[in-house]
């Protein structure tokens, strides 16, 4: 008996049991109505293996009892026990209060499972709209961002080009101003200029009356006493100052101003004129600044076949009483209309043609600046025929910068000390700086000089191109 009991105890039957009932009492509101069933018939299953066994105990404990031992226990315990569980009647009734709870509470898991998938149904439609108005948020959060950036660049742009814009309006009112004062100046050298011409012409036309006398004089006097003095001493010429060497100091003067206001008119002109073909505003001006030395160029050497010209025609007649240098150099400053500057400026166009720091549209020809060349000629022509005569400096891109030979342009780096290109040359007599000339400093100017070295375009004078020139020469 004591072996039995001591199974049962350690019988895992009984742990069995309660862990499914704790298990069960955990998940009844969770599982469905067969499993619910099936959890029971497990139970009852297993209830009955230890009542089996219990009942097996029962058995051996009463037999060890003897005949009457624990009869009272068995009637006032067990027999009304059996009576009241294994009745018909009562046992159907719990049967069915059960199968009626159990039907209920499937009834209630089931509404409350409908109920809950459609608050989760809600709550999932809810959330997906949520997101689609987020990523519609999100959306119109990047469209405006990028609309901020926009306007952020554009009104960067259109500040850059307002800076430009007043940097341009402020060189134009310089060079405006500029102007009146060249023209004021112009206008009252002028008249200065011509009273002066009125009385260089005055003291000319009575050096000629003068010499006009002297030779009436000797011409009215005995004829064997101009031969004896022809014979003993040796004519002595007195020498008088020639028109030029008399309007020298005015046509200097008035040469450096129209110098000055070529700087300040025509070269804006022909910048503006250019600047609708070239975009690049350096080339523009390296344009401008190789037709000034190409025209000075060619107007000295027109200017030294011109003189020799000249000479050859004056040496056999030529009688004093001034030197032939001093006649030929009154003839030309006489005759200045007779300067073929077409040809020069024909020159100039050529060279202009095939220099490779420049560069020009294939469909126009500098023959567009021509004005501007023809003008720079006359006035380097004119220059030559002065006592000390005026040259532009040598300039070379790189050099260094020297304030008494040039002034800074406005976007110049101000501590740069090279110069990266010339603007305009600077005027000189004698290796003194009459005008200054500009350039443009900037910090790297030997490399940018390299880069700009190689050829940009060779341009080839067409043979159609030379017959046009030659026929507006002619």
């Amino acid at each position: 008996m004591a072996d039995t009991l001591r199974r049962l105890s350690n019988s895992e039957t009984c742990k069995l049991l309660q862990d499914k009932l704790e298990d069960w009492y955990k998940d009844y509101h969770i599982n469905s109505c067969d499993q619910n069933l099936n959890i029971c018939c497990e139970l009852l299953e297993l209830n009955s293996r230890i009542q089996g066994q219990l009942f097996t105990i029962l058995n051996v404990t009463a037999r060890e009892g003897g005949q009457y031992a624990g009869v009272e226990t068995l009637k006032s315990r067990f027999l009304p026990w059996l009576g009241t569980c294994f009745s018909n009647s009562s046992c159907a009734d719990t049967s069915f209060s059960l199968l009626q709870e159990s039907l209920e509470r499937d009834k209630r898991m089931r509404e409350l499972s409908s109920s809950h998938e459609k608050e989760l149904y809600k709550l999932e439609t809810q959330l997906a709209s949520t997101r689609l108005e987020l990523n519609s948020v999100r959306q119109d959060l990047l469209e405006a961002q990028m609309e901020l950036e926009e306007t952020k660049t554009k009104s960067a742009t259109t500040l850059l080009a307002t800076e430009d814009e007043i940097l341009q309006l402020r060189a134009d009112l310089r060079a405006a101003h500029e102007k009146v004062e060249l023209r004021k100046l112009e206008s009252e050298e002028d008249y200065q200029r011509q009273i002066r011409l009125l009385k260089d012409e005055i003291s000319i036309l009575s050096t000629e009356k003068s010499i006009l006398h002297g030779r009436l004089s000797r011409s009215r006097s005995p004829s064997p006493i101009r031969h004896s003095s022809r014979s003993t001493s040796p004519f002595t010429r007195s020498e008088s100052p020639t028109a030029a060497q008399i309007t020298n100091s005015s046509r200097h003067s008035r040469l450096i101003s129209r110098f000055n206001d070529i700087y300040a008119n025509d070269r804006l002109d022909a910048q503006n004129l250019l600047r609708r073909y070239v975009e690049d505003l350096e080339m523009v001006q390296r344009i401008i600044f190789i037709a000034t030395l190409e025209s000075f160029h060619a107007a000295k050497m027109a200017f030294r076949q011109f003189k020799l010209r000249v000479r050859k025609s004056l040496s056999p007649s030529h009688m004093g009483p001034e030197s032939l240098e001093d006649a030929v150099i009154d003839y030309i400053v006489r005759n200045l209309d007779l300067y073929d500057v077409q040809s020069s400026v024909n020159e100039v166009i050529n060279a202009m043609n095939v220099n490779p720091k420049i560069s020009f549209p294939a469909d126009v020809d500098f023959i567009l600046i021509s004005s501007f060349i023809r003008e720079v000629c006359r006035v380097a022509f004119a220059m030559q025929t002065l006592e000390a005569p005026l040259d532009i400096a040598f300039a070379v891109d790189g050099e260094l910068f020297s304030e008494t030979k040039y002034r800074r342009t406005y976007d110049s780096e101000l501590t740069a000390p090279l110069i990266c290109y010339h603007v305009w040359p600077a005027l000189m007599e004698n290796d003194v700086v009459v005008v200054k000339g500009e350039a443009l400093t900037k910090r790297g100017a030997l490399r940018s000089r390299s880069r700009s070295s190689s050829p940009l375009r060779s341009r080839s004078v067409s043979p159609g191109r030379t017959l046009v020139s030659t026929q507006a020469h002619s």
